[in-house]
């Protein structure tokens, strides 16, 4: 796999597990508020050999119950199956952050056991799709792979990062709505940070943020703001 980054200890991008983090080159969308946008484009050569990750997992084993695998788009890397194996052989969790664009591979991974839990940005309400991810790209996909973490036996959550000049209340509810009331639904409110690719971009206040929130649990409880950008793909 192609591996950009790795922290060597999180307690926020796993919920409820301590873990490391590596972050793989490449991505088939180009969403402006990004706070990992310099993985973007595609590169042949690791920054970090797979072997040194592994042999961390190893050593770690004991004090770290998983890694991490966000992007990017890791479901990009034709090897991330193998890489993955070698890691569950360790006795290790995987969480994996994904785009939903590979539904296939996403489906394959689950049923083979391969993947504990599943975190998929879910962009905007369909129709802004392209707006927000800066390209176009197939909707068939995305929803196909809403419908198979909704369906599957692996714990998942869906999240949206909110930015004001792209997403409406009317938007969120949408997305709230696609995902459904049975599944963990996180708002992240959009930071801006230095790698961010359009600097004029917002946030939403506070109030605006717990009205959304306020109206959206009615229908769908399991909505939550998460406060602080976690990873984003």
């Amino acid at each position: 796999m192609i591996i950009d980054g790795f922290q060597k200890l999180t307690l926020l991008d796993y919920p409820g597990f301590v873990a490391c983090i590596i972050f793989t080159k490449g991505c088939n969308f180009r969403c402006e508020y990004c706070h990992n946008s310099l993985l973007i484009a595609y590169e042949n050569e690791s920054v970090i050999s797979e072997e040194d990750v592994l042999a961390y997992l190893k050593k770690r084993s004991g004090v770290l119950d998983g890694i991490v695998i966000s992007g990017g788009e890791p479901l990009l890397q034709p090897d991330i199956t193998h890489f993955i194996q070698r890691v569950k052989e360790l006795g290790m969790l995987v969480k994996l952050d994904t785009n939903g664009s590979n539904p296939d591979l996403l489906n394959k991974l689950i049923n083979d056991k391969l993947v504990d839990y599943v975190a998929m940005d879910v962009k905007n309400c369909f129709n802004k799709y392209a707006l927000t991810i800066g390209k176009k790209t197939n909707i068939d996909n995305i929803m196909k792979s809403i419908e198979i973490l909704k369906e599957a036996k692996v714990d998942y959550e869906f999240r949206t990062t909110i930015v004001k000049e792209l997403h409406t209340k009317k938007d969120i509810l949408e997305i709230a709505k696609i995902v459904g009331s049975k599944s963990k639904f996180y708002l992240q409110n959009f930071i801006l940070s230095d790698h961010v690719l359009n600097k004029g971009l917002h946030g939403f206040s506070e109030e605006e943020l717990n009205d959304i929130k306020n109206e959206l649990v009615k229908k769908y409880p399991m909505v939550e703001v998460r406060n602080g950008e976690m990873k984003n793909v």
